[in-house]
C-alpha cells in the first residue's frame, strides 16, 4: 500500500542534510597533498572554493562507502552525478543563507550553546565535556570560532525550512480517500483494434492524394544544398607530415624514462594516536607513552594489526578499514616524516612511533609495486607523437597564419594551400545548413560562409575557420541547387503511404467508437476480450496513466461498464469494466503513517519549488571544467 510514499518518505530531512555544513572528520586524505586553488562556482557574487567543494566531495564518498561497504562500483564515486549532486549541495546551502539572512532570521547565543552541548560526541557520561569539545576539534583541524560559526549557520537554515517541514496539514477526509483510491482495484479486459488491420483495404484517390499534396507543400520543399570541397589543416595533420630520425626517438626514450612505466608504490596501514602539535608537553608525553604501548602490542600480535587499528586509531578515515591506506607514490603524503618512514621499509615490517602534526603513528608495510618501464617498442607510437608536436607547436601559428593568407589570397582554388601544406582535398556529399554529415563541416560559422553569396555567386574559398581547437577548415562550393518544390510525382508514393496510415487509424477508430455505443447501449456482447486483469493506481499492469484515469472515470453503477481509448500509437483500445475489487480495512497505525508521510510529500514539493525559485532569483555561475 505504502510503497510509492516510502520512496520518499523522510524528504524534508534530506533537504535539511544537503543544505547543512557537515561536521567534519579529515581522516586519512588530510595526509594528502592539496588541491590547486580556484573555484568551482560562485552565487551572487560569493565563490565556492575548489578546496570546499573537493572537501565536500570527500564527504560525500565517505559517506557512501559507510552505507554500502563493498556492495557498489566504486567507479561511481567520481562521476559527473556525483560531483554535480555535491555541488548542488554547497549552492543550496550558500542561497538558503541568503535568503535566511536577508529575511533577518537570527539564531541566539542561547540556543546555539544548548544545540551543542546536546552533541553526543561531546559528551562524557551523557553530560556536555568542554575539555571533550576542544580535544575533539583540535584532532580534527577544527576551532571553536569555525565550529560554532558553521553550527550557527546550520541552525539558521533550519529555521527557514522549518515553515515547509513542520506546518504541513492533510485532513483525515482526505487521507482516507487518498487511501481508498490507492488500493481500489477493478478488473479489466481489453480488445484492442489495430490501425494496421485496415490498411489492405485503403487505397486513396488521385483527389486526396492532391489534396493532401497542395495542404503539406512545405513538407515535400528540398531545401537549399550544395556539395564543396574542403581542406583541413589541423595540428595533429602537420605533426603527421613531420620526419623523425631514430637518433631522436632514442634519445627521447633515455631521457624520459619517468614518462614510460609506474613509479614504485607502497601500501601500508597505520595506527594515529592524536595529538594537536601545539598541545603541552604532558598531553604529548601521554600520547607517546600510549603510542609505544599500541606499537608492543602489535609488534607481538602482528596478525591482530587491522583489528586494533580499528578499535584505537584516531584516524576515522582509515580505522574503519583496518588502518589500510591504500597504495600511494612519493609526494602521495603530506607529511616527509610519515613518507620516509614508509619509503624505508620492507614488507611486513612494523615502525613507530613516527611523529607527525597530527600525532604518532604506528606504521606496518604491507606492500610494494616495484617501478616499472615499459620496452622502446611498447612505447615508440607515443614518442614520436610527442617529438613532431614538439617540433609542431613551434610553427603552428605561423602555419596558420600562411594557410588563412593562402586561401584567401589564391581564393579561386583549393589546391595552391593543399600543395603548400601537403594536405588532401576532400569533397562533400550535398549538405545543408541542417546536415548533420560530415560532422567536421557542421560548425556555424563555417556553414554560414559556405552558404553566403561571396561562396555562392563567386565561387570564393572560404575564410579559414577554425571548427574545433587547433583546427582550421577552408571549402569552395562545387554545385549549388537552391530551395526547390518537389513535384507530386516524384512524391506520390510518400504521400500514399502517409494517406494509407492516416485513413486506417481514422477507421480504426470509428469502428472502436461503433463497438462501444452498441456496448454501451445494452446489445449482446460478442467480443472476443483478452484474459482479465486487475488493475489500480497503484498497479497499472502497463497501462498509461491516461488509460488508468479513464478506466476510474468511468460509471460503474451498473457492471460490466464499457470504455474506449484511443491509442496514441494508432487504433483503439476497448475496455470492459466487470469487477470492482474493494480495498480491506486499513489499520489506524498504518494510517496515521501514510498521514505524516503524505505531509512529508507535500513538505518535499514545497520545499523544492521555493529552492527553484531561490535558483532563479540569485545569479548562479558553475564553472564545469573546473572539476
Amino acid at each position: 500500500m505504502f510503497d510509492f510514499v516510502n520512496r520518499k518518505k523522510r524528504i524534508v530531512q534530506i533537504v535539511l542534510f544537503l543544505a547543512v555544513l557537515p561536521f567534519m572528520f579529515w581522516g586519512v586524505q588530510s595526509y594528502r597533498s592539496d588541491g590547486s586553488e580556484g573555484y568551482v562556482a560562485i552565487v551572487d557574487g560569493d565563490e565556492i572554493k575548489r578546496r570546499e567543494f573537493e572537501q565536500a566531495l570527500r564527504d560525500h564518498q565517505s559517506r557512501i562507502r559507510a552505507m554500502f561497504g563493498g556492495n557498489f562500483d566504486s567507479a561511481m564515486l567520481d562521476s559527473y552525478e556525483i560531483k554535480d549532486s555535491v555541488l548542488e549541495r554547497l549552492i543550496q546551502q550558500r542561497l538558503l543563507f541568503r535568503e535566511a539572512v536577508s529575511n533577518g532570521f537570527t539564531v541566539l547565543d542561547s540556543h546555539l550553546i544548548n544545540e551543542i552541548k546536546q552533541i553526543s560526541d561531546f559528551q562524557v557520561d551523557n553530560n556536555f565535556s568542554k575539555k571533550q569539545y576542544e580535544t575533539l576539534l583540535r584532532n580534527n583541524g577544527l576551532n571553536p570560532l569555525d565550529f560554532e560559526a558553521g553550527k550557527r549557520q546550520e541552525l539558521l537554515l533550519e529555521q527557514l525550512l522549518d515553515g515547509y517541514s513542520e506546518n504541513n496539514f492533510v485532513s483525515s477526509s482526505a487521507v482516507g480517500k487518498f487511501l481508498y483510491l490507492s488500493e481500489v482495484q477493478r478488473e479489466i479486459s481489453q480488445k484492442k483494434i489495430q490501425s494496421e488491420d485496415f490498411l489492405a483495404e485503403i487505397e486513396p484517390t488521385e483527389d486526396q492524394i492532391v489534396a493532401y499534396y497542395n495542404d503539406h507543400q512545405a513538407d515535400f520543399y528540398l531545401p537549399e544544398r550544395v556539395r564543396v570541397e574542403y581542406i583541413v589543416l589541423s595540428f595533429d595533420a602537420l605533426a603527421d607530415n613531420e620526419v623523425l630520425s631514430e637518433e631522436a626517438v632514442l634519445n627521447y626514450y633515455q631521457t624520459h624514462q619517468q614518462e614510460f612505466g609506474q613509479a614504485e608504490e607502497r601500501k601500508a596501514s597505520h595506527i594515529l594516536i592524536s595529538v594537536s602539535a601545539a598541545a603541552a608537553e604532558e598531553e604529548k608525553k601521554q600520547a607517546l607513552e600510549k603510542a609505544e604501548d599500541m606499537l608492543e602490542q602489535v609488534r607481538q600480535e602482528p596478525e591482530r594489526f587491522a583489528a586494533l587499528a580499528e578499535e584505537y586509531s584516531d584516524d576515522p578515515g582509515s580505522a574503519s578499514q583496518g588502518g589500510d591506506m591504500g597504495f600511494f607514490g612519493r609526494g602521495g603524503i603530506r607529511d616527509k616524516a610519515f613518507e620516509e618512514a614508509i619509503f624505508d621499509m620492507q614488507p611486513g615490517e612494523i615502525r613507530g612511533p613516527v611523529e607527525t602534526d597530527f600525532g604518532y603513528h604506528i606504521i606496518q608495510l604491507t606492500e610494494i609495486k616495484e617501478a616499472t618501464t615499459a620496452d622502446l617498442d611498447k612505447v615508440r607510437n607515443q614518442i614520436e607523437k610527442n617529438l613532431k608536436m614538439e617540433m609542431v607547436g613551434s610553427i603552428f601559428g605561423e602555419a596558420v597564419e600562411d594557410f588563412g593568407n593562402t586561401v584567401y589570397e589564391q581564393n579561386d582554388s583549393l589546391q595552391p594551400a593543399a600543395d603548400k601544406f601537403e594536405l588532401t582535398v576532400q569533397q562533400s556529399e550535398w549538405i545543408t545548413r541542417n546536415s548533420a554529415e560530415p560532422a567536421i563541416l557542421q560548425n556555424p560559422e563555417l556553414l554560414a560562409a559556405i552558404f553566403s553569396d561571396d561562396a555562392i555567386l563567386k565561387k570564393h574559398n572560404t575564410n579559414s575557420i577554425e571548427v574545433a581547437p587547433n583546427t582550421f577548415i577552408s571549402a569552395r562550393i562545387l554545385e549549388h541547387r537552391p530551395e526547390t518544390s518537389q513535384s507530386l510525382s516524384i512524391v506520390s508514393g510518400e504521400i500514399v503511404e502517409r494517406l494509407k496510415k492516416q485513413l486506417a487509424v481514422e477507421k480504426a477508430l470509428k469502428r472502436g467508437e461503433e463497438i462501444l455505443a452498441e456496448l454501451v447501449s445494452g446489445e449482446a456482447d460478442t467480443i472476443e476480450w483478452g484474459e482479465s486483469k486487475r488493475v489500480s493506481y497503484m498497479q497499472s499492469q502497463d497501462l498509461n496513466p491516461g488509460t488508468i484515469r479513464e478506466i476510474f472515470k468511468t460509471d460503474v453503477s451498473t457492471l460490466p461498464a464499457y470504455v474506449g481509448i484511443a491509442d496514441p500509437q494508432g487504433g483503439y483500445s476497448l475496455i470492459r469494466i466487470s469487477k470492482i475489487v474493494e480495498p480491506e480495512a486499513v489499520a489506524e497505525d498504518n494510517r496515521t503513517n501514510f498521514n505524516r508521510q503524505l505531509q512529508q510529500m507535500m513538505a518535499q514539493e514545497e520545499t523544492a519549488a521555493y529552492l527553484n525559485g531561490l535558483r532563479q532569483r540569485y545569479e548562479v555561475v558553475v564553472k564545469r571544467d573546473s572539476y
